[in-house]
């Protein structure tokens, strides 16, 4: 690729100076200063979006026990032990590792000890909804609770209400049952996870990142649908599909600091103004993301989904045509004006 092509940074910490610090030092086996972060963030939001980033890197060591050990009264190690062990018990779900089961039940035994030591706090609320995703047939009767409306799926509503009790319309917290709903035994047809998003993107006040929930439902229809491999791609020019971009821009998007906002929420708002055509519009997102860009859902547009070089072209392609609809639409100077 030419020098002078944009070329975007991945990153798990985003924007978020200090939670990159931290980061840094757990890669080496340091916890001062994840510690230190902790005990500097007052906001729930940020909270819970700080520990499950710090827990996917902490997995792969003991740097929480080490912690734990040094500071057995702190009440925020027990929540970071449970992140970290939730984690484990996922990965090994993930790739079908023997002792699932085994992992599973000790993070469920540090979810309920870390919402005793930190009731609350919404996280250990949230992991014991990512937990439910591991219970495909729904045996156990809180993942099988009957649902708040119409047309909604019995499930973990419980765990649910507990998190939002803590920390209404939490991000993660909606994603974690839309993740369960996609993994339940019986299968599941898409109607359900649009039922889903719209109950809870509807109930969600201004600027609530769940008004963006709709975009990765969206998206998971057309991975399924295989839509990249039809000749002719109509699935993000539709009225609903613009409708959606539309909503989340107005309702979420601009309602916020784009600041505040993870890389994930907008980078699927600015492939959905994209892929409708909303082009001067998408480009005020890329603008937000500054340097940075994820995976998904760029993949989604590509023959080989494990290819990030693919994805990486998708999106500079859609950056790059955003960028000059833009320029194409602002104003020029007064007539006589020298420039």
């Amino acid at each position: 690729m030419a020098p002078d092509v944009f070329r975007p940074v991945y990153h798990p910490a985003g924007q978020d100076k200090e939670l990159r610090t931290a980061l840094q030092d757990l890669r080496t086996g340091r916890w001062r200063s994840m510690r230190d972060l902790l005990e500097t963030t007052a906001d729930w939001d940020l909270w819970t979006r700080r520990t499950q980033v710090l827990a996917a890197v902490a997995a792969g060591s003991d740097t929480v026990q080490a912690w734990r050990t040094e500071e057995p009264g702190s009440s925020a190690a027990v929540v970071m032990h449970c992140r970290v062990v939730v984690e484990r018990a996922l990965r090994a779900h993930r790739d079908e590792h023997r002792r699932t089961r085994e992992l599973w039940h000790e993070a469920w035994e540090a979810c309920r000890l870390a919402a005793h030591r930190s009731p609350e706090d919404p996280v250990p609320w949230v992991c014991l909804l990512a937990l439910a995703r591991l219970d495909k047939g729904q045996r156990l009767e809180e993942h099988r609770m009957a649902p708040p409306g119409p047309m909604l799926f019995p499930g973990p509503w419980g765990l649910l209400a507990q998190a939002d009790k803590r920390d209404p319309h939490n991000r993660e917290a909606y994603h974690r049952m839309l993740q369960f709903l996609y993994a339940r035994q019986s299968g599941v047809h898409l109607s359900e996870a649009v039922n889903f998003v719209q109950w809870a993107s509807s109930a969600a006040p201004a600027g609530s990142s769940v008004k963006a929930l709709p975009l990765y439902v969206r998206v998971e229809r057309y991975r399924r649908e295989k839509g990249h491999e039809k000749a002719l791609d109509l699935h993000w020019v539709t009225d609903d599909a613009a409708r959606d971009a539309r909503l989340a821009l107005r309702d979420w998007f601009d309602a916020v600091r784009p600041e505040t906002c993870t890389l994930l929420d907008l980078s699927h708002l600015a492939h959905a103004l994209w892929g409708s055509q909303q082009f001067a519009e998408a480009a005020r997102v890329f603008e937000a993301l500054g340097p940075f860009w994820t995976t998904l859902p760029w993949t989604c547009r590509t023959t080989d989904p494990g290819d990030a070089g693919l994805a990486e072209e998708v999106f500079v392609r859609a950056r790059t045509r955003c960028l000059a609809a833009a320029r194409d639409t602002r104003p020029g100077p007064p007539p006589g004006t020298h420039t």
